[in-house]
């Protein structure tokens, strides 16, 4: 079972859940193409970077979920979370110079969940879903919507635990 990033809900809403999430660390990269290869184009140097392609040869394990949010036109930030308690002391250094890390400091977030399939209109439609459903709330969102993949790919579509979250002011 892959351990999934912890938080608290603080209150629950019609079509999203108010969360608190403590202080975490992300190894991420960028990638340029298609909102639906952007997470396939990331997954191998990701991947590699958790398994010991970086300075220390650490591996690290796999946890849920695996976040992307689109930063531009066909740009693309796909990240990994890492272990809860892992101290930022110990994140290792990226081999790969598309990889980076980058800590999170404790913060609000807006959380819907949706199941089904990956595709850009599935996500779209339940980011803006979310932004009326947090402004109606009166709720400042704070950054862009991005999202977040519970599952494996060779997991049926219909059995696919997604969301759609935004910062909080």
């Amino acid at each position: 079972m892959t351990d999934q990033q912890p938080y608290q809900v603080l209150r629950e809403y019609d079509d999203f859940e108010l969360r608190h999430y403590p202080d975490y660390v992300l190894v991420q990269v960028e990638v340029t193409g298609g909102f639906s290869g952007a997470g396939n184009a990331a997954f191998g140097p990701l991947f590699r970077y958790i398994s010991g392609n970086n300075q220390s040869a650490t591996r690290i394990a796999m946890t849920a979920p695996v976040l992307q949010e689109t930063t531009a036109d066909d740009a693309h930030t796909v990240s990994f979370v890492l272990p809860e308690g892992m101290p930022v002391s110990a994140v290792p250094v990226p081999q790969d110079a598309r990889v980076t890390t980058r800590v999170v400091p404790a913060h609000g977030a807006a959380a819907r969940r949706f199941g089904g399939g990956w595709s850009e209109a599935r996500f779209t439609e339940n980011g803006d879903t979310l932004l009326a459903a947090v402004r109606r709330a009166g709720l400042e969102p704070v950054g862009g919507v991005y999202f977040a993949r519970f599952d494996p790919p060779w997991k049926p579509g219909f059995l696919k635990h997604n969301e759609a979250l935004v910062a909080v002011a």
